[in-house]
């Protein structure tokens, strides 16, 4: 067969043939008495193998090498094949990620196409200083789409970056919730925790639903996240987690200052007395924990925490005793509603 014959039947163009010759890849079988290359059908078989290879990603001059070296193992070499693909597509997928965020910034102009890469490279810079400027930005401006602000929020590890960020997915509204929804599912809990943080920041409804979910989570950390904020809001569901934290000293001022906010309702001031008492009446919390009890219903109205109070008043803690009678004493002077 001429070379145009070889080139119609193995779909490799007669320019590449001559290529792979020049390689010393490929040589014809013999010549025609015009002086014409003519190729046998093992010479056919050997282009499919060199196609076959070369698919697979194999530079040409490993292609040689894998036909005519018997002695050659082709694992180590698929083994790196493998990890430079990987490499190749990890790379090719945060490029197509950059453009679809360019694009979801609906640019005006190339001015605008600018300014969003340009923070979105600032929001992966290794400068704490950098990436908070970038957050900051990306409130005033507007520009970076809400994924990625999201993305660079739950990886922040410095807390006056991630506070910057979280102001910025605040101010993205709704829009924000997918993406921490999703940060709420991943395995590491130091995300959930950041996704919690986050959605503290939020004060919509589809924020509170996401975060009474977190309540069930089996990070405590997120746990305890999810229970300040939406003691904050009001949210009922957070009482008997808020109440834990208050026994365990753990964020107890802030579960306070939470469990203070949820009894300015009559009925949940009782619920609320109702569980610190529970755990008082348990007789497993410690002086230090029942101190931090008498504490805690200070900012309790109603007759069922001042009984509690009276209680404790005649603890065998001194500081427990003295503590609960001061409550009581402050309580005694407040003048009465109405």
């Amino acid at each position: 067969m001429l070379i145009g014959d070889v080139a119609r039947r193995s779909g490799v163009s007669a320019r590449m043939l001559r290529h792979y010759e020049s390689l010393g890849l490929l040589r014809p079988t013999g010549r025609t008495g015009a002086g014409y290359r003519e190729y046998a059908d093992e010479d056919v078989r050997r282009i499919f193998h060199i196609e076959s290879l070369r698919s697979l990603g194999l530079p040409l001059r490993e292609v040689g090498r894998a036909l005519d070296d018997p002695g050659f193992a082709p694992a180590g070499l698929i083994e790196d094949l493998v990890r430079r693909t990987r490499e190749r597509i990890a790379a090719e997928t945060e490029l197509l990620t950059r453009l679809e965020r360019i694009d979801a910034a609906e640019p005006a102009g190339w001015e605008d196409v600018l300014r969003v890469t340009a923070l979105l490279r600032a929001l992966g810079s290794e400068s704490a200083g950098e990436r908070q400027r970038a957050a900051l930005s990306a409130v005033a401006e507007g520009l970076v789409p809400v994924e990625a602000l999201a993305e660079a929020a739950l990886r922040e590890t410095e807390p006056n970056v991630a506070g910057a960020l979280f102001l910025a997915l605040a101010r993205s509204g709704d829009s924000a919730l997918a993406p921490l929804a999703e940060g709420l599912r991943v395995p590491e809990p130091e995300v959930r925790r950041r996704a919690v943080g986050a959605l503290a920041e939020i004060p919509h409804g589809g924020a509170t639903a996401l975060l009474r979910d977190a309540l069930a989570d089996e990070d405590v950390a997120v746990r305890r996240g999810a229970a300040l904020a939406l003691g904050a809001r009001g949210v009922a569901d957070a009482v008997p987690a808020l109440t834990d934290m208050v026994v365990e000293g753990a964020n107890d001022v802030d579960a306070a200052d939470a469990l203070s906010v949820l009894a300015g309702d009559p009925p949940m001031a009782d619920r609320i007395a109702a569980g610190l008492l529970d755990r008082l009446a348990r007789g497993s919390a410690g002086a230090s924990a029942r101190l931090r009890l008498a504490q805690a219903l200070a900012g309790i109205p109603g007759t069922a925490a001042s009984r509690a109070l009276t209680d404790l008043s005649h603890d065998g803690d001194r500081a427990v005793a003295l503590t609960a009678a001061y409550v009581l004493g402050l309580r005694d002077t407040e003048p009465a509603p109405g």
